[in-house]
């Protein structure tokens, strides 16, 4: 496939799945699951081919236990889902966090709750943001609005997952999955060698042996309440850290709105539409686009100007962003919610009126 400035038409699954071996995660674990099943399908294909190492696993829970695995022995680790396949990752994940092992994890979602259905959703934004394993964790969620975007913050998170040795999450919308776009790919990052891991990731198992080498145990369990204490508020100085450096989002007019619409992923692009209809009706909306879910950027809704009457959450759920722009706006504006769930996706016309029906209520 092309590299440098040449675009290519891809899926936006394919798309997926090229950008995480181009960002030098080695090792794919997975389990079929629409509407995501494209990525085992063409990790299957590809990945063995240039060097890596590709497992179906028998469920999503072996998944996530290989991907442990192979992780606390310092493999660069990619995994994907969708949904209720996330779900029953979700001890393994504070399995990872707890015992600080990096890996790039995808879940393109479905709508729920429950098997649910195939069509896209947004609303497994609590279990991505808020965790659905035990104990005190946290890990970063990206969000694109793009196949382009998707591909640039899956290489990204390669390194970011290394650097903070912690989960990195991506969370997309079915559409995004199964949409095509022309994207720029970037140049294939090379693996690490085997023989290399010591020096790239010294925490690593390095297993028994005859030599001296220190042995690296990786683990979760710590039997001593004041061992784990320490544990815990260490993981969240370095959750405090992430909040500051990851803490990502992009703004569209919010400082002369008369309303201001939040949303993210294939919600967003709809409201970069709806925004077009409003301007038509004599109503200026800005709009807020989180990029990273975790870290939420809640100290852009201080740059909303005095003119706003309203902060409207558009969202592929029943509202469960709305909670952290509630958080984001405190008591200065009303918050109102505009939403379809279960694989109900609106037009941008329906977000124009909805939102232009929530503005004349509180002007």
């Amino acid at each position: 496939m092309a590299n440098g400035n040449d675009k290519v038409l891809l899926k936006g699954n394919e798309a997926f799945a090229e950008a995480a071996i181009r960002g030098g995660l080695r090792f794919y674990f997975g389990y079929p699951i629409t509407p995501q099943s494209e990525i085992p399908e063409f990790m299957s294909r590809e990945l063995p081919k240039r060097g890596g190492v590709f497992l179906q696993a028998e469920s999503e829970l072996g998944a996530i236990n290989m991907a442990y695995g192979a992780g606390a022995a310092g493999g660069a680790v990619f995994i994907s889902s969708s949904s209720p396949g996330i779900a029953l990752m979700q001890e393994g994940m504070s399995f990872l966090c707890s015992a600080e092992v990096p890996l790039v994890a995808l879940n393109v979602s479905r709508g729920g709750p429950g098997i649910g259905g195939i069509q896209p959703g947004q609303a497994d934004y609590f279990q991505v943001t808020r965790g659905g394993g035990n104990g005190d964790y946290k890990i970063p969620v990206f969000a694109p609005a793009s196949i382009q975007e998707a591909i640039d913050l899956i290489y990204e998170s390669a390194e970011l997952a290394a650097y903070w040795r912690n989960p990195i999450m991506i969370f997309v919308d079915g559409i995004i999955g199964q949409m095509m776009e022309p994207v720029t790919l970037p140049e294939q990052r090379p693996f690490t060698e085997t023989s290399k891991i010591r020096d790239a990731k010294p925490w690593a198992i390095t297993g028994y042996g005859d030599d001296d080498t220190k042995k690296n145990v990786v683990k979760s369990l710590r039997m001593q309440p004041d061992d784990l204490e320490r544990h815990v508020e260490y993981l969240f100085e370095k959750y405090r850290r992430a909040e500051k450096e990851l803490c990502r989002v992009e703004t569209q007019d919010i400082e002369d709105a008369d309303i201001v619409l939040v949303a993210f992923g294939t919600v967003a692009r709809i409201a970069r539409e709806a925004i077009e209809i409003l301007a038509t009706r004599g109503i200026k909306a800005g709009l807020v686009r989180p990029i990273s879910l975790w870290p939420f950027p809640y100290d852009v809704f201080d740059k909303i100007g005095s003119r706003t009457k309203a902060v409207i959450s558009a969202e592929l759920s029943m509202g469960q962003m709305i909670e952290d722009v509630r958080i984001g706006v405190g008591k200065r504006l009303p918050v109102r919610l505009i939403n379809r769930t279960g694989g109900m996706i609106p037009t941008s016309l329906d977000l124009a009126d909805s939102a232009e029906k929530i503005y004349k209520e509180v002007n």
